[in-house]
């Protein structure tokens, strides 16, 4: 890029060990986002890889807002909700979790238990998809607390080895995207002109990725037969932040500061519950997941020459997966991302989290088995 700056070009730190898997092209996005004007920092976690047009696991500082460093699915995060069930059988319940690609209608659903959780308006107004969990690396995942890696944290947030959580990972479906479209018809890749009216929109979609989360919990709470509860966690990656005079941009980068996080991992190995304590150097942030190794299209050829669907279905920790998408399925597959243990131990020896527990999965889901379904209750 061939923009003038006034000031030096931001710096690029890369938070990740010779041992990490990490695309020189994913390295050459953060250089490029570097070289734009009013950037001062871009710090790149060990989940990172391409994305369109700017990294996905990083955090960039600038003096100047750009929509498009943050993308179109504002306000994605993780939750994690702890779950009360006397025996967790996966084959059971998989076969009971709700059709999560079928919207709530605050009219047609309105007798709907999982309505109790919204507290006032539906942020923007936008009830369109509200209670869906979307396409791509999104999921609902009932999981069971497995190793605990520091006792006393583990013991502040309520939990025990064994113990059941249910990780949300969704962001703001079509708000996000309709905020970005605004901006880039008439700006393209360009900074906001007004800062402060793309982020009263933007912080709408963040809110409505909250409620989202909160609304997938409870209706799979409903449906499995355990109560809903608020989240422990609830952090999202997808965000820009006014930090210390600076716009703070994460894309697939999580808050770090001071904040407990789940770190994904993939639906056939554990995940990591962290207690984060990133600086400024890191961007106050931590990764946000594993991180592809594989574009959609690689893991897709790679995966049908490997794996049957059966396969795919029944991971190598046991677990189920519920998805009716069977190119979704090798688009997913475990393999397609790095190993989350690397991921964890970058950002140990980079000292930006301290692991707490891990997540071990029993029923990951991600579109309904059964596609003619989708119209009933």
């Amino acid at each position: 890029m061939s923009q003038q700056h006034s000031s030096p070009p931001a710096t690029v730190t890369v938070f990740a060990s010779p041992a990490s898997w990490i695309e020189s092209d994913a390295v050459a996005q953060c250089h490029q986002v570097a070289a734009l004007d009013g950037m001062t920092h871009v710090a790149a976690m060990p989940d990172l890889h391409p994305g369109k047009g700017a990294p996905i696991g990083a955090a960039m500082a600038s003096t100047v807002l750009y929509p498009f460093l943050v993308g179109s699915d504002i306000g994605c995060g993780i939750a994690v909700f702890p779950v009360k069930l006397k025996r967790a059988v996966p084959e059971k319940l998989a076969a009971r979790f709700p059709d999560l690609d079928r919207a709530l209608d605050p009219e047609r659903d309105a007798d709907d238990p999982a309505w109790a959780v919204l507290k006032g308006d539906v942020p923007a107004g936008h009830v369109e998809g509200l209670g869906t969990v979307g396409r791509g690396n999104h999921f609902v995942e009932l999981a069971r607390i497995g190793t605990i890696l520091d006792a006393g944290h583990a013991s502040r947030l309520g939990l025990d080895a064994g113990d059941l959580v249910l990780v949300v990972h969704s962001g703001s479906r079509g708000l996000g995207e309709r905020i970005l479209r605004a901006h880039t018809e008439v700006h393209g890749a360009g900074p906001a002109p007004d800062p402060a009216a793309y982020l009263a929109a933007h912080d709408d979609a963040v809110r409505w990725g909250s409620l989202n989360r909160r609304l997938l919990a409870a209706r799979v709470a409903h449906a499995l037969g355990f109560e809903p509860a608020e989240p422990i966690v609830d952090q999202c990656h997808n965000l820009v932040e006014l930090r210390d005079g600076s716009y703070l941009h994460r894309k697939g980068a999580a808050p770090g500061d001071g904040r407990d996080v789940l770190i994904a991992g993939t639906r056939g190995t554990p995940s990591y519950l962290v207690a984060a304590h990133a600086g400024p150097d890191a961007g106050h942030s931590v990764a946000h997941g594993a991180g592809r190794k594989m574009s959609r299209s690689d893991a897709l050829r790679r995966g049908r020459a490997k794996h049957t669907v059966e396969e795919l279905r029944r991971t190598p920790v046991g677990s189920l997966v519920v998805c009716g998408d069977r190119q979704l399925l090798f688009e997913e597959a475990p393999t397609a991302y790095k190993r989350i243990e690397q991921v964890i131990a970058d950002l140990v020896d980079h000292a930006l989290a301290t692991p707490i527990a891990t997540t071990i999965p029993l029923v990951t889901y991600k579109t309904p088995e059964n596609r003619g379904k989708r119209g009933r209750r």
